[in-house]
């Protein structure tokens, strides 16, 4: 696999389509319905899916390719594919509060190996190169041409003073439950797939899901996730975390640093 190449037209997709999602984002108004699950998705969400779509349909022929908006996408298997939610956060994007990413990954074997998370609005990009190593560019991005990159890494975690990061729309008792689990320094609320992104770049230690979430939702942090160091394990009994599950649907998580003393359910 040339990975030097995925690499190139997940990054040059995931710019293209957030400046198209920053169209949207900058217009007085735009349409809101929901979906059969009741989730929302705007003119946004639909014009991010068919550019990123496109690119990788002309790039990666033989790839199969999963996207949340194509529902048809949803009954395929395969060892190999490409996962997609081209506007994750459509919550944050409806009441504009800029938390909401592009996430495009590459899973092997149950294990996402490549991935870009774009935050157009925070001007944050977070990928994973070629060799699988985890990078934050340095913008202005420019979609032909990639910009100045700087490392990112875990951080190592003092378990008497953790940094935790929870979801910001769909925080719940449990959750709060759990994290109360654990000595605290900071606690703060994001959304979409930058939590997963913080933990790579050290400015969480910590980030447990215990809600419904997607394939499409977690696979590009989690790459990047990976990447930095860090691991992504089921809830229940942390394992590893496996993707390419039926209907693409995930399970309870935590995202950490390594060193966390991870409690019991």
């Amino acid at each position: 696999m040339d990975y030097d190449h995925v690499m190139r037209v997940f990054r040059q997709a995931a710019i293209e389509a957030g400046a198209r999602i920053m169209e949207v984002y900058g217009t007085d108004d735009f349409a809101v319905r929901a979906k059969s699950d009741d989730s929302p998705v705007t003119e946004a969400d639909e014009a991010a899916d068919a550019l990123i779509t496109a690119r990788l349909r002309a790039a990666f022929p033989d790839i199969v390719l999963v996207t949340e908006e194509q529902a048809e996408s949803h009954t395929q298997s395969a060892d190999r594919f490409i996962i997609v939610d081209p506007l994750d956060g459509t919550k944050e994007f409806v009441q504009r509060r800029g938390d909401f990413t592009v996430n495009i990954a590459l899973v092997e074997n149950g294990v996402p190996v490549r991935g870009v998370v774009y935050a157009p609005a925070k001007g944050r990009l977070f990928y994973t190169h070629a060799d699988g190593h985890a990078v934050e560019e340095n913008g202005p991005f420019d979609p032909e041409r990639s910009g100045p990159t700087t490392p990112i890494r875990v951080a190592q975690p003092d378990n008497g003073a953790l940094y935790v990061v929870a979801s910001k729309s769909h925080r719940d008792a449990a959750t709060d439950a759990y994290i109360r689990k654990y000595m605290v320094a900071d606690l703060k609320s994001a959304g979409s797939s930058l939590k997963f992104c913080l933990v790579a770049t050290g400015e969480a230690d910590l980030y447990p899901r215990l809600g419904r979430t997607m394939e499409w939702d977690t696979a590009a942090g989690d790459a990047v996730l990976r990447g930095a160091g860090g691991e992504m394990l089921r809830f229940e009994d942390h394992q590893p975390f496996s993707y390419g599950k039926p209907g693409y649907a995930n399970g309870y998580f935590i995202a950490c640093a390594p060193g966390v003393e991870l409690q019991t359910p």
